[in-house]
């Protein structure tokens, strides 16, 4: 590593790696993601699930997931448990707002990652009323690369007039995710406008790592420098005040920690997300590789697996092998995200994320005043 961060950001990190320790032993549950269909009306390219508009796995019943959080119920403060319904596209299930019903009269606040296409004006009327908290729409640039990278040519309109939709609604906290690729990223400084124009506040900007589809697709990874030049642009962003960006949970960022999200990383899988899996697996976040999965809601009680498994996760010791064997950054970074190691639980990445960004990147990039 040719260039450590500053006194001040390395006791930020010292800070909040001991935050992370703590939190990893109290691992309370905070974010639960529920895999609720593996139907799709779109064909990403770089969908990790291979998701389709028909699936060989059946949706998992309402009242199988709701177990669950009954038995969770007496364990946790339920207003402080965010359920996130994902997929697939959660909005192809037609009871999605009796789940949402059942979850609100329980009291645990809900929301859904969509790709747009099926939230008509009655649909978000629909969601609203059975209590929904926020929603996260995906669109990956104009409407070439947004269609091309999501395999429908509907697929730009639809995702704009979600948005469109959205920026009127007061009651809904919702966000917009990019995940930047070749096709998008020379763009990225005209689709910030075109975001802000639409009334986007908040704007998560993510890479694409290779698995699932995505690892066919060579178009879908940017290089070492455009993945300087986007955290250099995301820094831009924020300092300019006109919309809210922020690079994904995706992993550590060295010099660039504390500049690009709200908080210095840490890969909450298992310590305080979990997930409820198309076919009852349960998982730190719907991301992570079989091999990582807990349990199955099916034939193991998920607070005992939440409370008594997940000991990869807690304690990331394992992953100070190959490159971060002797990285002296590890202290911080424990291997980076728990989705980004194979199944035998090397990184699947280059050190794009760790080495490159530790290093404090190559690229100088001029930015308008």
């Amino acid at each position: 590593m040719n260039k450590r961060p500053g006194l001040r950001k390395r006791l930020a990190l010292e800070l909040f790696r001991s935050i992370r320790k703590n939190r990893a032993k109290i691992h309370e549950l905070r974010t639960l993601f529920w895999e609720c269909t593996l139907r799709c009306n779109a064909s990403c390219l770089h969908c990790g699930s291979d998701c389709h508009v028909s699936s060989e796995h059946p949706d998992m019943p309402v009242e199988d997931f709701l177990k669950v959080i009954d038995e969770i119920t007496p364990h946790v403060d339920p207003h402080k448990v965010m359920i996130t319904f994902t997929g697939g596209e959660a909005l192809v299930r037609k009871d999605i707002e009796e789940c949402g019903r059942e979850l609100n009269r329980r009291e645990y606040p809900w929301g859904i990652v969509s790709n747009g296409l099926l939230l008509n004006r009655a649909r978000l009327d629909s969601l609203l009323a059975a209590g929904m908290h926020s929603i996260t729409i995906s669109l990956d640039g104009f409407e070439e690369a947004h269609n091309w990278l999501r395999g429908n040519r509907r697929s730009f309109e639809g995702a704009v007039n979600a948005i469109a939709m959205l920026a009127e609604e007061k009651e809904v906290t919702w966000d917009v995710v990019t995940c930047v690729n070749q096709k998008n990223f020379k763009d990225l400084m005209l689709f910030k406008d075109f975001l802000i124009e639409l009334g986007v506040k908040n704007w998560r900007i993510f890479t694409i790592f290779p698995v699932g589809r995505a690892a066919e697709t060579p178009e879908l990874q940017i290089d070492d420098a455009q993945f300087t030049w986007v955290l250099k642009f995301i820094r831009h962003c924020r300092a300019e005040g006109k919309i809210h960006a922020s690079f994904a949970c995706e992993g550590f960022l060295g010099n660039y920690e504390g500049e690009v999200r709200d908080q210095i990383f840490h890969c909450n899988a298992g310590v305080s997300t979990a997930s409820v899996l198309i076919d009852g697996s349960i998982s730190g976040c719907p991301s992570i590789r079989a091999n990582f999965h807990q349990g199955n809601i099916y034939k193991d009680s998920f607070v005992d697996v939440w409370n008594n498994g997940f000991k990869e996760y807690r304690n990331r010791e394992w992953t100070r092998k190959g490159q971060c064997a002797d990285c002296d950054m590890f202290r911080y970074c424990e291997g980076s995200g728990m989705h980004l190691h194979d199944d035998n639980g090397n990184l699947i990445t280059p050190a794009t994320i760790g080495e490159l960004t530790i290093n404090n990147g190559q690229l100088t990039v001029s930015f308008p005043p």
